[in-house]
């Protein structure tokens, strides 16, 4: 009998990115970078392949004293100036007349996690994307929750029919309803909903909280690497409209916004018309930070603050630079797809997209061709995700046309 809980999962984890990454480092020391194509990361590399860490960021990090770096924070919710930044950052100046608080949490994978504890009884479902960010699945499997997918597309747009008929299904069953949305910038295609499929989804949600409270978890860790960053968060404003029995859960991540991943810094943003509810929700989420991570690094929280107030300016300017380089890869990659007939998701913007193969069979069969061919990428469900992100000009060109040729090969295989 182990010492663990009886009902704990055995089975090891795999975690495809993690394995992805180590090959390809295994496969660079043996044959040089030359040969490598390395679309496994998930963070953000300059040209010359170096991981970006933004100077508007660290220069003040090595420069702030160490006893506030060794310091716990002010409170397991986090520092207030913190607390408040983070909120004035999401708006970005947006009016919006909603009761919220801001729990900080370790990275926004600490906002996503707390979520799936605090909201659902064990044995309860929860609602996700049917292509996603696979710790989803993991986080719910550890708080012993049970999972439904919804198709994410119907052709190019999202798929609204599917969405609403999973969440029906999900209420037949239980008291409440958690939907997992990872928008803008989704994980791991790159599509951005537009308003109008905003305002669809928090109608259905308003329709369902007539019968029971509805949580809505929206995932925005790539928010901040939108293509156009006046108007990424204008989908927010359709928040206003929500019913006094939905709550949206917003998770923030550090991490992604200032290139500082293993800083582990985000936040879970409370959003609801009960000051009341929210507050109670608050007091949940307080007890959960005290009881898993005690406090987050309150040096990470002291920069953060810093960096969107004082240093606004040269941040926004800095970040705006991979911005544009990010436009530059994904217009580089989609256009040669394109003159391929390389089957993708529907991309608009951000870190990763993602090549269509639904089939399983042909889809493991093409991954590990890649591989084969010194070209490391992350196979998710319905697909093979390409990290644009960690990828030169030099490495895009042509990559398009190399995994084209790849699948022909291993559809004629079949």
């Amino acid at each position: 009998m182990p010492f663990t809980r009886p009902s704990a999962n055995l089975t090891p984890i795999e975690d495809t990115v993690f394995a992805m990454v180590k090959l390809a480092k295994e496969d660079i020391a043996k044959n040089g970078e030359a040969l490598v194509v390395d679309a496994s990361i998930g963070s953000l590399y300059d040209e010359a392949g170096k991981l970006v860490a933004l100077s508007s960021v660290f220069d003040h990090y090595d420069q702030i004293d160490h006893r506030t770096k060794a310091a716990y924070a002010a409170s397991f919710s986090g520092n207030e100036d913190y607390r408040r930044e983070v909120w004035n950052w999401l708006l970005q100046g947006r009016q919006l007349p909603l009761a919220h608080s801001v729990i900080a949490t370790p990275g926004g994978s600490g906002a996503v996690s707390s979520t799936f504890c605090n909201i659902l009884e064990e044995h309860q479902t929860v609602v996700l994307p049917d292509i996603a960010w696979g710790s989803y699945k993991l986080m719910a499997s550890q708080n012993n929750l049970n999972t439904v997918c919804y198709s994410l597309f119907d052709k190019d747009h999202f798929n609204l029919a599917s969405f609403k008929a999973a969440c029906l299904n999900v209420l037949e069953k239980q008291d409440r309803l958690l939907v997992v949305i990872n928008d803008p910038c989704h994980n791991p295609t790159g599509y951005s909903m537009s308003q109008a499929e905003w305002q669809q989804i928090i109608a259905f949600l308003n329709e369902c909280s007539q019968h029971v409270p509805c949580i809505l978890l929206n995932d925005v860790a790539y928010l901040d690497y939108g293509l156009d960053p006046k108007h990424t968060r204008d989908y927010l404003n359709c928040f206003e409209n929500l019913s006094s029995n939905v709550l949206v859960v917003v998770a923030f991540s550090c991490s992604k916004t200032c290139t500082s991943y293993g800083l582990r810094c985000g936040a879970a943003v409370l959003i609801g018309q009960d000051p009341a509810r929210v507050r109670e929700a608050e007091i949940v989420y307080e007890k959960t930070a005290r009881a898993m991570w005690s406090n987050i690094p309150n040096a990470a929280m002291e920069n953060f603050s810093w960096v969107v107030s004082a240093n606004r300016e040269a941040f926004l300017k800095e970040k705006q630079q991979y911005i544009d380089l990010l436009a530059q890869r994904s217009q580089l990659f989609l256009a040669e797809a394109q003159a391929c007939n390389l089957p993708l998701y529907p991309y608009k913007e951000g870190f990763f997209v993602t090549i269509r193969i639904e089939d399983p069979v042909l889809l493991k069969k093409v991954h590990q061709a890649l591989i084969e061919h010194h070209i490391y990428t992350v196979q998710v469900n319905g697909g093979i995700r390409v990290g644009l992100c960690s990828l030169s000009l030099a490495k895009t060109k042509g990559l398009a046309q190399r995994i084209k040729t790849i699948l022909d090969q291993c559809q004629k295989a079949i």
